[in-house]
């Protein structure tokens, strides 16, 4: 009888078990997957609201749950669904015109400027636009200018100014701290390892800064300019005295239209698309309305793709994942696109500031197989510089912003060091070597002649190949791509000129050549990378869920835990044994 019982109680739980696990299960999909099910309607007479305090990314991403597929995530809030949204608006009889609204954008000069390009094209339909802040930061202000309308707070400020750029350096820092960075650098630009080495800016680096900012500010004040109707001198002169710091200078120096509060504004709106006063103003939010064109814009013929390849953040070696670029996601990418027959093109969209040389040595390689199969084009975003560049350079055809970033062709290492705080602490290190230079760096040791010797030889091998790589994607003599290099940034306007980038414009432009190259008027767009997610491990990682080891090992701690598995071998071991006698860790 009390087999029966044990038995039924084991089967008892094991259906609660289920039923936990389903209902658990059930509600993370109603958490994370119900929103994008919801079915969005756009009524007439409407107006878009514009505000982008979100952070934009150039790609929304995708993620795939293997094993939960209610939990995929497919958004489209990123840059060119927004843009698209902004096209797709300008043809909607339910859209009436767009609001700018406080925005305090969180997006890149470059992506800013793509933006504002697509609002120009709008304004073209013949639909409004107008913009309202109670405080204009420089960029908000850079895209709210393309509006017919600008609109202030009474008691509003704005930022008019110019551009700066400002580094910290941490030489004394850590000369008090005992806590260093052994640095190895290859070109005299290279200025991202400057801070440790010095305690205040080179000339290098003050030169190229101060280019590269000039090139940008010129940009954004001939833009205002076009939209303002106010010459280039004169907003210097407004930037230069702050004279359009409130609202009544903002105002007088035209860079605003009408001072007035909020609800004053609302009434405007209103009265613009002839809603009686005491009736709701109808609108919808950018990130809703984007989701509604998703579906419909750029359909085109599924028998021909164009692949849009994403490299956003920062190059790690590994898979890579929304916020890094990694050679893992970017080739499986790469190898799918090449090998689907109905992807005609590849466009490569980079918003990088580089990282790992040998993973965008791996990127560059599976470009390379690409190129021999079908044409791949480069768009550039915000950044394209050092390792962003290096995939870049092999491309058939490189498009950049003029306020895009790039160039940055130079390598450097950096290892930290705590020498001296460690002596500072009576710490010392103590070696035992097998062979000369079994130690090729501690971080209780400064770099000697002959460790440094060794890391400067792989960074100039690297530089080498980077500069080789450089000239032959763009078709220069390794002399005259060193001549741009030194780890010198450039901007997209510089770039041009310079041979780096081949024209300027952005994504669209990109698409339009990768269509041409094979001759197709109408296409589907297919975006990767699709990031694949493991949401057990996930949990795991966040405590939510513990594996059998990982419980062990927090209950027992590391080394018993290792104990335990040696005991739990050595009952399983049966014969003669031919063992190392005793476990031993190798660094």
């Amino acid at each position: 009888m009390n087999f029966f019982k044990r038995v039924l109680s084991t089967i008892t739980g094991i259906i609660i078990f289920c039923v936990i696990c389903f209902v658990g299960l059930f509600l993370l999909g109603v958490l994370f997957g119900s929103g994008s099910e919801q079915e969005i309607k756009v009524k007439p007479n409407t107006v878009l609201d514009l505000k982008l305090d979100f952070p934009i990314k150039d790609y929304a991403g995708k993620t795939e749950f293997a094993e939960y597929p209610f939990l995929n995530e497919n958004e489209k809030n990123g840059l060119f669904n927004i843009i698209d949204a902004i096209n797709y608006a300008a043809t909607d009889n339910n859209i009436k015109g767009i609001s700018i609204e406080n925005n305090f954008i969180n997006a890149g000069i470059s992506q800013t400027k793509a933006l504002r390009d697509a609002l120009l094209k709008f304004k073209t339909s013949g639909k409004f636009i107008t913009a309202y802040a109670d405080i204009y930061t420089q960029k908000d202000y850079y895209l709210s200018s393309v509006a017919d309308t600008v609109y202030i707070n009474p008691v509003g400020a704005m930022e008019f100014k110019g551009l700066y750029s400002q580094r910290l350096y941490y030489k004394d820092f850590q000369e008090k701290s005992g806590l260093k960075m052994e640095v190895v650098r290859f070109g005299k630009y290279k200025s991202a390892v400057e801070p440790y080495l010095a305690n205040k800016m080179s000339a290098n680096n003050r030169e190229q800064i101060t280019v590269y900012l000039n090139s940008i500010w010129s940009e954004i004040k001939k833009e205002i300019s076009d939209s303002r109707g106010v010459t280039v001198t004169r907003l210097n002169t407004i930037a230069d005295s702050l004279l359009a710091r409130n609202a009544k200078l903002a105002k007088a120096a035209n860079l605003v239209d009408r001072v007035a509060y909020y609800d004053e504004y609302i009434g405007d709106l209103k009265q613009a698309i002839n809603v009686e006063d005491k009736k709701k103003l109808e609108r919808i939010t950018i990130k809703k309305y984007a989701k509604y064109v998703a579906p419909k814009v750029r359909k085109g013929n599924y028998k021909n793709k164009i692949a849009v390849i994403y490299a956003e953040g920062e190059i790690i070696y590994g898979e890579g994942d929304l916020g890094f670029v990694g050679q893992g996601s970017m080739n499986k990418s790469l190898k799918k696109a090449r090998e689907d027959d109905k992807i005609k093109a590849v466009v490569l969209r980079i918003n990088s500031p580089g990282g790992s040389a040998l993973a965008s040595e791996l990127i560059w390689r599976e470009i390379e197989l690409t190129k021999k199969v079908k044409p791949v084009i480069v768009s550039m975003g915000n950044l394209a510089a050092s390792g962003g560049y290096y995939i870049a350079c092999n491309a058939d055809r490189i498009f950049a912003e003029p306020t895009t970033i790039t160039g940055s062709i130079g390598v450097f290492g950096t290892l930290p060091n705590a020498k001296e705080l460690a002596d500072s602490w009576g710490i010392n290190a103590e070696q035992v070597v097998t062979n000369k230079n079994a130690v090729t760096y501690s971080f209780f040791e400064h770099l000697n002649d002959e460790q440094r010797a060794f890391i400067k030889e792989g960074i100039v091998d690297i530089y080498e190949l980077f500069t080789g790589r450089v000239a032959e994607g763009r078709n220069m003599t390794q002399d005259d791509v060193k001549t741009i290099a030194q780890g010198r940034v450039w901007t997209g306007s510089d770039a041009l000129k310079n041979g780096l980038v081949d024209e300027l414009g952005g994504l669209d432009l990109a698409l339009q050549y990768a269509a041409q190259q094979v001759e197709m008027d109408s296409y589907k767009i297919q975006e990767f990378p699709v990031f694949e997610k493991n949401l057990d491990k996930m949990l795991e990682d966040f405590g939510l869920v513990k594996t059998k080891e990982s419980i062990l090992i927090e209950e027992l701690g590391e080394e018993n835990y290792k104990i335990l598995k040696e005991i739990k071998a050595m009952s399983k071991r049966k014969g003669v044994q031919l063992l190392f006698p005793f476990d031993v860790e190798i660094k």
